[in-house]
């Protein structure tokens, strides 16, 4: 009886090890694809809709795919000054920036900030939802470093800049500026990118709060960084 129980068990664990390495292959597979092509949808955006069709079924998202060189630089400029400022240094992970973000939540005893990276946070936004689990932030780790290494950072940025929410149900820069500006990706100026920059972390709030004084001095902020930041 004892060496059928292991014998069951380690048929489940070869089992579960395969599930786990298929599962893997296919985010890979995926992440080489949008290498080359632009994905449609992310596991967030399908999230978000799914909550907003709760409350409305005909409901849709505002998102319209941009090329990269059609994006203004005041806008890169800004989000790798407001999230990522060594974007183009690190493999994935800054860990100055990890370090710091722990101290200052432990400090105030409460979540306040992330420390994640621009592929951090696009490695959630494609492919996991918002649950926070060992298991997720363990996956997190792995897709950044598929995203890192099969992905040049220019693209990387692209697609971050195409996916990442911007409103109640607005995805992506050129809907976002056409949403806030009315002009498009291209037009924007360097206070109205920072000011989008600054939106980032909460905004379905800012959407509807567009002018808190925090909201301003935050933009203030990332303008005074603009100018040192480097895009790729």
């Amino acid at each position: 009886m004892h060496n059928f129980i292991k014998r069951w068990l380690w048929r489940l664990f070869l089992l579960l090890t395969g599930a786990v390495f298929v599962y893997q292959l296919w985010i890979l597979g995926h992440v080489v694809y949008w290498n080359f092509y632009n994905p449609s949808t992310s596991a967030f955006m399908q999230d978000r809709l799914d909550e907003l069709r709760e409350k409305n079924s005909t409901v849709s998202l505002r998102t319209q795919w941009t090329p990269y060189e059609r994006i203004s630089p005041h806008l890169k400029r800004a989000i790798i000054a407001a999230e990522d400022g060594k974007f183009l240094e690190h493999e994935g992970f800054d860990f100055e920036a990890i370090q710091k973000a722990y101290e200052k939540n432990l400090k105030k005893g409460r979540l306040v900030a992330g420390g994640s990276t621009i592929s951090q946070q696009l490695a959630k936004n494609l492919f996991l939802s918002g649950e926070r689990t060992p298991w997720r932030k363990i996956q997190e780790a792995v897709i950044t470093l598929m995203l890192e290494k099969v992905m040049s950072k220019r693209r990387i940025l692209e697609i971050y800049l195409n996916v990442i929410e911007w409103g109640n149900g607005v995805f992506g820069a050129e809907a976002a500026i056409r949403h806030y500006y009315g002009v498009s990706a291209s037009s924007v100026t360097a206070e109205q990118a920072a000011r989008l920059a600054a939106m980032v972390p909460s905004p379905r709030f800012y959407d509807r709060n567009r002018n808190t004084p925090w909201l301003l001095r935050k933009t203030d902020i990332i303008l005074s960084r603009m100018a040192s930041a480097q895009i790729p």
